[in-house]
């Protein structure tokens, strides 16, 4: 039931038109492609979450990478913020390897569910509230889907109010009592799910030192720490 439900998402976000500004980005990205990708075929579509249908832990990213996600059709797969992703994840003992580079790669996730606040890549990696808004109910389907999550990494200011939103613990909560966005930021909800965020890993914040590898592992241990106390 959990995986019907889940395949149900993945293929209405595949056949979301709900942004033209963002399709047109997308086809115009595969269409004209980045030199290095020449002899790529890009998915240049709206991008399903993936990973592990009975996840403890739930990643939430901003939105696919035009040349990443939207090129291999894979959340964080082929760009520098997923090779910072899946080596923690790896090492953390969430994945199977240690890179992601395409879709039949071999990758998979254990106890782990990857989605973002948005599924299309946008220009200069900047959805519109609208279109967030307008994206909102894919996520929203996916929490309700993935009862056993104990965990939540949101990476970034937007996915941390994604997931808020999708959740409805923005509306449960008032603002005073909601949990604030901050690297390492920690907050255990009623529900019992505890909300972890960091910096998102995009080569803004991993070249300028605003986010480095010490910092990046420590929400994952905090999270390995949490999903194991939680299973016992």
């Amino acid at each position: 039931m959990i995986r019907t439900s889940l395949d149900r998402v993945a293929r209405d976000v595949v056949a979301c038109a709900r942004c033209p500004r963002l399709r047109t980005h997308c086809a115009e990205v595969a269409r004209v492609r980045k030199p290095a990708f020449r002899e790529w075929t890009y998915w240049g579509r709206p991008v399903p979450g993936f990973g592990d249908p009975r996840a403890r832990l739930l990643i939430v990213g901003l939105a696919p990478a035009a040349h990443g996600a939207n090129r291999t059709g894979r959340m964080f797969t082929g760009d520098s913020s997923g090779d910072w992703l899946y080596d923690a994840l790896h090492r953390f003992g969430f994945a199977n390897q240690a890179q992601s580079t395409a879709l039949d790669d071999g990758l998979r996730l254990t106890e782990c569910w990857i989605t973002a606040a948005a599924r299309c890549a946008p220009p200069d990696n900047k959805p519109t509230p609208v279109e967030l808004s307008r994206c909102r109910e894919y996520l929203e389907r996916e929490v309700a889907a993935l009862r056993e999550v104990r965990v939540v990494l949101a990476l970034g200011a937007i996915a941390h109010a994604a997931w808020l939103a999708a959740s409805e613990w923005k509306e449960r909560l008032p603002p005073r009592q909601r949990p604030k966005f901050g690297h390492g930021a920690e907050r255990t909800l009623p529900d019992g799910v505890t909300l972890i965020s960091s910096y998102h890993p995009s080569r803004q914040n991993t070249n300028t030192g605003r986010l480095t590898r010490t910092m990046w592992h420590s929400v994952f241990r905090r999270a390995r720490v949490v999903v194991d106390q939680d299973s016992r």
